[in-house]
């Protein structure tokens, strides 16, 4: 294993404490709940919105806290989620007059972790809504959680709620826009390789050479079936197939696309995918108005790349055009 890495046990927390000093002021890292959040969080005049998943998937979710976007996340180590008291701690922090609103992402551990948390800061009288975001079609279930997994279509639904609750507006008409959002958003991703945890030091799974896995999982998870390497355009071909149909998208409709890469992969690749996904959704007749290329939602080194679409509407282009800061800049 080639990283940059001390102690692993030290990855996240290590990570954490520069994402603090790269934004003064902004941001504030608290150690004992592994909590990144807003230095001017809670506020009393917005709901407050929390998300925490497993570390490994930078820059999400802990690089997506600002205004406009999470006011706080609580990521578990790599891979894995939130402990419960975590979760319940940083919803006591970022308690507010108008509310918390949580975002799942929909993996077992990671329900489970914010059902708990819920429930301890529900018992002190906190109001707490919830959104679960399941946006990969690549599997209807797994072990590794119940339903569809909530992958990187994730961020519209941040950036939506995320812009409306600077708007004022209240926890139940957040948790119905980030549900909305979630229903016309769709995923599916691929690898070319494994990826290695750094407490690991050798790769999760093994890809021959001659190898690719459709379908992969973030975290690794098998997909729908393993089978010889394709060209860069048979691989988007089968991938905006399978998101194209699933919702499905129609003639004429307006959408978001989304080329993410999931961490090893040179954004000149991405930029290919994204050109051939472009003409693949044009001549369906899908007009693509809003386009995204880069890492978002990331498996550690992880070779390969997801398409996501989501349906727009007038609301939704709104609030996509919203001002967010972040963490990850571009200049």
């Amino acid at each position: 294993m080639k990283k940059f890495v001390n102690d692993p046990q030290q990855f996240v927390p290590e990570m954490l404490v520069g994402i603090e000093l790269a934004n003064p002021g902004k941001l504030k890292y608290v150690p004992e709940y592994n909590l990144i959040m807003r230095a001017d969080a809670p506020r009393d005049d917005k709901v407050s919105i929390v998300q925490g998943s497993g570390s490994g998937h930078e820059p999400a979710h802990v690089m997506a806290v600002g205004r406009g976007m999470l006011d706080a996340a609580c990521p578990g180590d790599v891979f894995a989620a939130p402990p419960s008291d975590y979760v319940y701690e940083t919803t006591k922090l970022m308690n507010s007059p108008k509310g918390v609103l949580h975002i799942i992402n929909n993996y077992t551990g990671d329900k489970m972790a914010f059902d708990m948390g819920r429930e301890l800061a529900e018992a002190e009288d906190i109001t707490i809504g919830t959104i679960v975001v399941d946006d990969d079609v690549a599997v209807k279930d797994s072990t590794y959680t119940v339903g569809r997994r909530g992958v990187a279509g994730n961020f519209f639904v941040i950036k939506a709620v995320g812009a409306a609750s600077e708007e004022g507006a209240d926890l139940q008409s957040l948790v119905d826009l980030g549900n909305r959002v979630n229903s016309v958003t769709r995923t599916m991703g691929m690898a070319l390789t494994s990826c290695t945890p750094p407490a690991k030091g050798s790769p999760l799974f093994e890809l021959g050479d001659d190898e690719m896995e459709m379908g992969v999982g973030i975290h690794g998870e098998p997909g729908r079936r393993r089978e010889k390497l394709a060209s860069a355009n048979e691989i988007v071909d089968e991938l905006v197939d399978a998101v194209a149909s699933d919702l499905p998208y129609s003639s004429g409709d307006d959408v978001a696309l989304m080329i993410n890469g999931l961490g090893g992969t040179p954004i000149s690749e991405l930029y290919i995918l994204f050109g051939r996904a472009h003409k693949q959704l044009a001549d369906r007749g899908i007009n693509i108005t809003r386009s995204y290329v880069g890492e978002y939602c990331t498996s550690l080194d992880m070779a390969g790349a997801s398409v996501t679409l989501v349906k727009l509407d007038d609301e939704l282009n709104r609030l996509f055009d919203a001002p967010a800061e972040v963490a990850v800049r571009i200049f």
